[in-house]
């Protein structure tokens, strides 16, 4: 069950939104001619992933799951033990003519997890809600992250060390249906109005040209009705 005792950071990403810089956009983010490409990011619960990303312009689909460990243990009650080599995760699907891999890194690290919490984000405790970039070998993601990981880390943008873990990917496992669109289907829950709706009004006003009010939803391919 998740800790409902999020209130200090769901405050705290409140004060980013208001007044804040976002980090700076990635330096090196050269363009591509796919038609589409995959993301794989973990970075805590992925409620509050997959909200955030739902709400981007360019996304086409966000899968809330599990990657890093067995096919075998990619279940919630066994991943939430924390010692299956699972993190959760989300798998975004995205239209690079849209917005760019290193785009969605900024995002990611801006408003969608803290990068200096080492296996752990606000209330949620453990090595399965590390922050992780997973890239895909055969495109430019693994120099664009090593790059932009290491562009913040000389500009010092923040006020602690960066703890981000940076892998090849390894095979995505959905998560439970209920566990998909929880953001979109259970706004009053505790845990989401503390720790997750203040990164969707992060994401408002820190990329207002990338948000997007009706979120991209799995259900049935649904846009938010």
């Amino acid at each position: 069950m998740r800790r409902l005792s999020g209130i200090c950071l769901g405050l705290a990403l409140l004060a980013r939104a208001s007044g804040a810089e976002a980090a700076p956009a990635p330096a090196f983010d050269p363009p591509v001619t796919a038609p589409q490409e995959v993301a794989i990011l973990s970075g805590g619960c992925f409620w509050g992933m997959q909200g955030v990303f739902e709400h981007v312009k360019g996304v086409r689909q966000v899968l809330a799951g599990y990657t890093g460990g067995a096919a075998d243990t990619a279940q919630y009650e066994m991943v939430s033990t924390g010692s299956t080599g699972h993190a959760e995760s989300v798998r975004i699907v995205f239209d690079p003519h849209v917005i760019s891999y290193g785009k969605l890194l900024q995002i990611f690290v801006t408003v969608a997890a803290d990068p200096t919490q080492l296996n752990y984000q606000g209330p949620d405790q453990g090595t399965q809600y590390r922050s992780e970039i997973w890239y895909a070998p055969a495109d430019q993601q693994q120099q664009i992250a090593q790059a932009y990981l290491a562009q913040l880390t000389q500009a010092k943008t923040f006020p602690a060390p960066i703890v981000v873990r940076l892998d090849p990917a390894k095979p995505f496992y959905p998560a439970e249906s209920y566990h998909q669109d929880f953001l979109v289907l259970h706004p009053d829950n505790p845990y989401i109005a503390y720790n997750d709706l203040p990164k969707l009004q992060a994401l408002q006003a820190q990329f207002p040209q990338f948000y997007l009010a009706q979120p991209v939803r799995v259900t049935a391919g649904a846009v938010g009705d």
